[in-house]
């Protein structure tokens, strides 16, 4: 049996937020049993205060590799300035630095990867679209399955819609965006 975190759940919600904020909820632990609590029983409270304190680990190794706001303002900017033959050159080298073999492709993928015999398809031309939606992710999910692939990933720097988050959840689409295309793509247009 395998257990699944909830998404709303206090620790997922620590996890996803920066790493500081799960120590600082230690420490108002920690004082709060020495300040309320009887001194034989204050040890016993303060220790309360240790699930938190792995979370924070936890999230701070996570955390370790993202990029600053800054960081992640100029990469979002000089994605969103570029051309699709320019990013389209630097999503190939940027796949092909992670081992993969790219294929260009016409139509709803614009990309097919392949890595030990696995093969993903990549939809990437509407990256600098406002908002993407469900219609893009059925057309790339219909080109995985005509291509007989097992991952799907769609790369944009709009904003998702909550039908087309869900839709991707569905169907095993990853979607990339903000943070994780300015990482994807960091080393290769050198920004951190």
């Amino acid at each position: 049996m395998k257990f699944k975190m909830s998404e709303k759940s206090l620790f997922a919600v620590l996890l996803r937020s920066p790493w500081w904020i799960s120590f600082v909820l230690v420490a108002v632990i920690a004082l709060a049993a020495g300040a309320l609590l009887p001194k034989e029983y204050a040890g016993v409270g303060m220790l309360g205060g240790f699930p938190f304190f792995v979370i924070g680990c936890m999230a701070m190794w996570r955390q370790r590799n993202l990029p600053s706001a800054a960081e992640l303002e100029k990469g979002m900017s000089m994605l969103s300035s570029m051309g699709w033959r320019d990013f389209s050159a630097l999503l190939e080298t940027a796949f092909t630095r992670q081992g993969y073999t790219v294929k260009h492709l016409n139509g709803a993928a614009d990309m097919q990867l392949e890595k030990k015999g696995v093969l993903t398809v990549v939809s990437a031309k509407r990256w600098k679209a406002a908002a993407l939606g469900v219609e893009s992710l059925r057309e790339l999910v219909a080109a995985r399955d005509a291509l007989e692939a097992r991952n799907c990933v769609c790369i944009t720097l709009g904003q998702v819609s909550a039908k087309a988050n869900e839709y991707a959840e569905q169907n095993r689409i990853t979607l990339i965006s903000d943070a994780d295309l300015v990482m994807l793509t960091a080393e290769t247009i050198k920004i951190l």
